[in-house]
């Protein structure tokens, strides 16, 4: 399968560069899978697809203001770093540009000395292992130096930081926003419970994988960076009864999805509280074991994630709802519109 089969003409003036003012104004592309067809409705109405019994599944993850800015000691050259995930005390693995420039020994400095961190180890793609030195604790200096790690396609700076963080994140570590999460607000999660739905929380940290295109013609020789999640075994028991009861698992984004159904895949469709890192890579065709139903955000044209949902509902009617989309003038990626497949 070529990456080209996933590609769509998109207008640069329909990705979404700041997030709406209210979180739930936002469209919503209804699409369902039996009948084939596309429905265009507001996204406080998600509300109206979910039933009685269903399960829909948020991932909670936290972003990090993982994007440094600073020079290095010697040469004052300037050095941007990215913090993908820790790898031990105080040393994390980091995207670095420019990285030619960052070799062995090389010491970068942050916030005028505030934080300094020292290159131990070479990785290839950019990558680099970093040991941080600082005074006091690593978050809170890292809340006052650092910025939100935005996607390169957004060139407007973020005033409000907590508008890239979903309303129930909590546990730290992403490099990146579950996206898909961000139209939700306190009051609709509200009345999903109020109608009987249940909620779960899972955890996967979005990592380099956000950020990097794939590079190959082949999708099935793309390679897919790993990603850590976790689920307790309660919201596993949770979500074995929903299946058992005959309800639906919706996914809250790809990241939701790709965590359940690395769990079902290793577990033969059951889930089982665990965790770790995963590199599943969904694309037609796939046999989905754990999702019912998925919202999701649209996504860049030739990315992993487009490949995931045509994997759900069919590259053809995708492709269709994408075009349909465009004509309708939605707003795409991370602060964009929302779908929901059912």
């Amino acid at each position: 399968m070529n990456v080209n089969d996933f590609d769509f003409d998109l207008p640069e003036e329909l990705i979404a560069q700041t997030p709406l003012k209210d979180r739930a104004a936002s469209k919503l592309m209804v699409i369902d899978r039996d009948k084939g067809s596309v429905e265009n409705k507001q996204f406080p109405s998600v509300v109206d697809y979910l039933n009685p019994g269903d399960c829909l599944v948020l991932n909670n993850t936290k972003v990090l203001p993982a994007r440094l800015l600073g020079e290095k000691e010697e040469t004052k050259g300037k050095v941007e770093m990215l913090l993908l995930h820790q790898t031990g005390e105080d040393e994390w693995e980091a995207l670095v540009k420019p990285a030619k420039k960052i070799k062995v020994g090389t010491r970068v400095s942050f916030g005028d000395g505030l934080l300094t961190a020292e290159c131990t180890e070479i990785r290839d793609q950019g990558l680099r292992i970093v040991k941080f030195e600082y005074d006091g604790i690593f978050l809170e200096v890292l809340d006052q130096l650092g910025e939100m790690p935005l996607p390169p396609y957004i060139k407007e700076q973020l005033d409000d930081r907590d508008r890239y963080q979903t309303v129930y994140a909590k546990e730290v570590g992403s490099a990146a926003a579950p996206t898909a999460g961000l139209h939700f607000t306190d009051e609709i999660l509200e009345r999903i419970r109020a109608k009987g739905i249940k909620i779960a929380y899972l955890t996967l940290h979005v990592g380099l994988g956000t950020f990097r295109p794939v590079q190959v013609d082949d999708v099935e020789e793309h390679d897919m960076h790993s990603e850590f999640y976790q689920l307790d075994q309660e919201t596993a028991d949770l979500l074995n009864d929903v299946k058992q009861n005959g309800n639906s698992v919706v996914a809250v984004g790809t990241t939701s999805v790709r965590t359940l159904e690395t769990i079902a895949r290793d577990e033969q469709g059951k889930f089982k509280g665990s965790s770790g890192w995963t590199d599943i890579f969904i694309y037609p065709p796939y046999r989905f074991q754990a999702i019912d139903a998925m919202i999701t955000n649209f996504h860049l044209p030739k990315s992993t994630l487009i490949m995931l949902v045509s994997a759900f509902a069919s590259k053809e009617l995708i492709l269709r709802a994408y075009e349909e989309a465009v004509r309708d003038r939605y707003r795409f990626f991370s602060f964009g519109d929302a779908m929901i497949i059912l």
